[in-house]
């Protein structure tokens, strides 16, 4: 475990070993999953954490000329309030200037982390929808959970929405990128019209798990998953704020989260308009999250080159 205190943040790389990699969705700094994690070509997992330390819940202490920052990183393969297996303690020391001033937020305060500083994270799950997959590496027709999450904090309950969603070859958008459009028109899922893709039932309201088969756009090439997250008042359902997908079986589009208030689904098939916000503290978003490189491959195509790294921008 490599830890870096730098000004006001701290970055840390912790190795695990081959067998914990499928459980690599478990490990923590404080309460905050890892921002980037790599597959090495051993089968070992490096998980890489880059945050503030207005995050995580660091514990600020103050001694004499020295401030301290101290948090844990614990591997909890049982949520709470089983123990965690395993606890390293993480801990930043810097000389207190004079006047010094915490930067830390009140930690009773909620209302501000939630108007601007929430964080959100994306990840691509294995078949089985229990951790992180181990590869980014998906067969042609095969399917693709995608994970998508807000920190709940000490915020009121929020409902995690997917706004828009488009498929790229590149990291960034650029008004000359080729994209392939997934979710649209205020959390519409196209996907499930045209494909097979739905939105899988919640475990929590902070999160949702899109579930859709891979496509050939970008095939044998990178592919980036861009997505406008929204964490949202869940008693304030609209037509601008919803998550929607078509089952075909009943040949209607239906509420993900109510299906009696399907008809805020309606619009799909024309404009979704947005309303009237209920106050900006109802209301946050994320202006692109990223999720990539994935790499869709042909099964039958034996150029097809395997590269084992998944990485995550919230």
């Amino acid at each position: 475990i490599k830890v870096v205190c730098a000004k006001d943040s701290v970055r840390i790389k912790w190795r695990i070993s081959a067998e914990l990699v499928p459980h690599a969705a478990r490990l923590f700094l404080g309460n905050c999953m890892a921002s980037h994690f790599n597959i090495k070509p051993t089968g070992e997992g490096e998980a890489q954490f880059s945050y503030p330390l207005s995050d995580c819940k660091f514990k600020r202490l103050m001694k004499g000329k020295h401030v301290f920052f101290k948090n844990e990183l614990t591997y909890r393969p049982h949520s709470k309030p089983k123990p965690a297996a395993f606890v390293y303690p993480i801990e930043c020391i810097y000389k207190r200037p004079e006047g010094w001033v915490s930067p830390l937020p009140n930690p009773g305060s909620g209302v501000s982390e939630g108007r601007g500083r929430l964080v959100f994270h994306m990840a691509l799950l294995n078949e089985q929808l229990t951790s992180v997959a181990k590869t980014n590496v998906i067969p042609l027709g095969s399917f693709m959970p995608i994970w998508a999450a807000v920190e709940q904090k000490s915020h009121q309950p929020l409902l995690l929405l997917m706004e828009e969603c488009v498929a790229a070859t590149t990291p960034e958008l650029q008004p000359d990128s080729q994209v392939y459009p997934i979710i649209s028109n205020k959390g519409c899922l196209l996907e499930s019209m045209r494909g097979n893709a739905l939105f899988l039932p919640r475990y929590h309201s902070s999160a949702v798990i899109l579930y859709q088969q891979s496509f050939k756009f970008g095939l044998g090439d990178k592919v980036y998953i861009h997505c406008k997250l929204v964490a949202w008042d869940p008693e304030a359902l609209d037509e601008s704020n919803k998550a929607c997908h078509y089952v075909k079986e009943n040949a209607r589009w239906e509420l993900l989260d109510d299906p009696f208030q399907s008809s805020l689904c309606s619009c799909c098939d024309s404009t979704c308009k947005s309303r009237s916000k209920r106050g900006v503290e109802s209301h946050s978003f994320s202006p692109n999250s990223v999720l990539g490189p994935l790499i869709i491959v042909d099964p039958s195509d034996s150029k097809a080159q395997n590269t084992s790294e998944v990485s995550v921008t919230a």
